[in-house]
């Protein structure tokens, strides 16, 4: 064990900070958020919790089969010294579980409280609507010129991926809601995914509004520089179309976003508004696909 930990420690001696988190990752993705960040911590230190009590127990096993094997000279009829009902070894090894498992209930409440709480300051709200088979964002707090009222919004279409475009450093609220069925919202890169159920209908027929059994939120602060096009999907078998319902999460800095909003309130359309700011007018994570059943018959 001394020797594995000297090898160790010789082995990450040489490397740098990035490199180093890089190899404490063991496989977890690369997260665009503040929480995501928190939860790969949770992970890495549970691994070497975990690779901890791995070394143990090989070496606890490895120095019992080394040292305690039957020895040559030992007649066959005689019984190693046995350990039985030796108190303070028995509730070593059965408080041991105990507390590791406590230790880490412990830190995984403190990261899940962390990103499902409510009670953060959020620097802009969006107003998730999923349908069969695409999905709808609207911009809380905006407003199309000329218009009664109506927020801008980004509808997508079997011809046109849905752009969600949101700005780095900042703390965003989504608040989800479904036309019809579970469907559920996810960005690989929060490393978060949230159920979208069925919203309240209305007397008239409309969705009810936010706050109405039915509808789910949660908030990410996304960290500053991962400006970039990340794919957004349905993480619910939704229907025929699930695996095509994608969308596009697109990270801007904050001065073009603002622009882009200015943009979206003046009329334009998403993908011109999107040009307008330098950022390519489609989706460039994902692409539009063909609900013919025959589309792909020779």
């Amino acid at each position: 064990m001394a020797g594995l930990g000297l090898v160790s420690m010789l082995a990450l001696a040489g490397c740098s900070r990035a490199e180093l988190e890089d190899n404490l990752r063991f496989g977890w993705p690369t997260g665009i958020t503040d929480e995501a960040e928190k939860m790969r911590i949770l992970w890495s230190w549970s691994c070497v919790a975990a690779l901890a009590v791995g070394v143990l127990v090989w070496g606890l096993t490895f120095w019992a089969s080394a040292f305690h094997r039957k020895k040559k000279d030992t007649p066959n009829d005689e019984l190693p010294r046995q350990t039985a009902y030796n108190l303070p070894l028995e509730l070593t090894y059965t408080a041991f579980p105990f507390v590791a498992i406590a230790i880490l209930f412990y830190y995984t409440m403190v990261v899940q409280n962390d990103v499902i709480t409510l009670d953060k300051k959020v620097d802009h709200e969006v107003e998730v609507t999923a349908f069969k088979w695409n999905w709808q964002f609207a911009y809380e707090g905006t407003e199309v010129a000329g218009s009664n009222d109506q927020m801008v919004e980004t509808i997508g279409t079997t011809e046109e991926i849905p752009v969600l475009v949101l700005p780095s450093g900042s703390a965003v609220q989504f608040t989800l809601k479904s036309a019809d069925v579970v469907h559920s919202f996810w960005v690989p890169e929060f490393l978060y995914k949230l159920d979208v159920i069925p919203h309240g209908v209305n007397e008239d027929g409309t969705l009810k509004g936010p706050g109405a059994q039915g509808t789910n939120q949660f908030i990410v602060n996304i960290k500053d520089g991962t400006e970039g096009a990340y794919v957004g999907r349905c993480a619910e078998l939704c229907g025929v179309y699930h695996a095509q319902m994608n969308f596009e999460l697109r990270v801007v800095s904050p001065d073009q976003y603002e622009d882009y909003l200015t943009a979206r309130e003046s009329g334009q359309s998403n993908a011109d508004a999107l040009a307008s700011i330098g950022e390519e007018p489609l989706a460039t994570s994902t692409s539009p696909f063909d609900p013919s059943r025959t589309s792909n018959n020779s």
